[in-house]
């Protein structure tokens, strides 16, 4: 998200510079004073939306809001569909890089089973970088 950030910072800057030399140029060439302050608050209409967008998408990583995404359905679901009887007691995702996500699990189950087995299981999921599974019996 950093270097995306970035990318964007600097095409922001480079359409508001863009924008401030279109208006310099018709204002000496067509006397058109007012294309300056219309420039600006055009820039700073890019530059809102641009921020608006940065603090949703970091606001969601640093509120861990990332709950809502596919991959914890496709967790939960293989879950219940595995061979041990397991629930799910704790489930904490989080997105550590564009599109990968790290899993703490918490099971509470009957059966003998290991937390390997339940990584095993989820290690499917490319998506999934990192899988902490816990087992309570």
């Amino acid at each position: 998200m950093n270097l995306h950030a970035a990318y964007l910072h600097v095409i922001a800057d480079a359409a508001t510079s863009v924008l401030a030399i279109l208006a310099l140029f018709g204002g000496k060439l067509w006397g058109a004073s007012w294309l300056d302050p219309l420039m600006g608050i055009v820039g700073a209409v890019l530059v809102s939306v641009w921020a608006y967008g940065l603090l949703r998408d970091s606001g969601r990583v640093l509120l861990d809001a990332e709950m809502n995404a596919p991959i914890v359905e496709e967790i939960r679901e293989v879950i219940q569909t595995s061979s041990v009887k397991a629930d799910i007691s704790d489930l904490h995702v989080w997105r550590v890089g564009k599109g990968k996500y790290a899993c703490i699990l918490s099971l509470t189950t009957d059966e003998a089973a290991e937390p390997e087995y339940f990584k095993r299981l989820l290690s499917v999921h490319e998506e999934l970088v990192h899988i902490t599974a816990e087992i309570n019996r």
